[in-house]
């Protein structure tokens, strides 16, 4: 079965579109851990697994393009972003947190942008983990489970999200390294 060639960078595209929809949500009834929470968090969590969707469609039809290559990761930090900007203003996330993931996101977004016209950067595999983990502690800091199991989920939450911010400055650091090496290594 042939798939048309746009549809793992359209699937991307729509991960951009739903971060506005989904911070709305989220904010809308003033952090009430009512219906639309709920709802933001099931769009959060179906729009970042497409993450894995168009990869997956993209290699197994061997129609990974350069657009590809530098949205997906742009879509991941759009829709990741939004929800640690979203819960730091619900209070529910330090904005040290936030910031600290921000620069960082940031920076190496600016930095692929800044390179594209040389050669794309791909996301590594730590950068991969990353994401996968900053999902995983979005998805349960989203979600009110503590309406439905109780307040120890919290410490669940906690743990999580520290793995998730360890993860993020340690594949930062490696992404300098990787691209200053790279950059050492292409100079005459």
């Amino acid at each position: 079965m042939t798939i048309p060639r746009q549809l793992p960078n359209a699937i991307t595209i729509l991960r951009i579109l739903c971060a506005p929809v989904f911070v709305w949500m989220l904010l809308a009834d003033g952090g009430s851990d009512g219906p639309l929470r709920w709802w933001a968090a099931v769009l959060f969590i179906v729009a970042i697994a497409t993450d894995g969707i168009d990869g997956y469609l993209a290699r197994k039809h061997d129609i990974v393009t350069d657009l590809g290559k530098l949205l997906d990761p742009i879509a991941d930090k759009v829709l990741t972003g939004a929800a640690f900007v979203s819960l730091s203003i619900l209070g529910e996330l330090p904005v040290w947190v936030v910031v600290l993931v921000l620069v960082r996101e940031l920076g190496i977004t600016v930095h692929r942008l800044v390179v594209a016209t040389d050669h794309v950067v791909a996301a590594a595999w730590m950068g991969k983990l990353k994401t996968v983990a900053q999902a995983v502690a979005l998805s349960l800091a989203l979600l009110p489970l503590w309406t439905v199991v109780g307040e120890w989920i919290h410490v669940v939450n906690t743990i999580t999200m520290s793995m998730a911010v360890v993860l993020t400055v340690a594949s930062g650091i490696d992404y300098v390294v990787t691209a200053l090496r790279s950059r050492t290594s292409r100079k005459p």
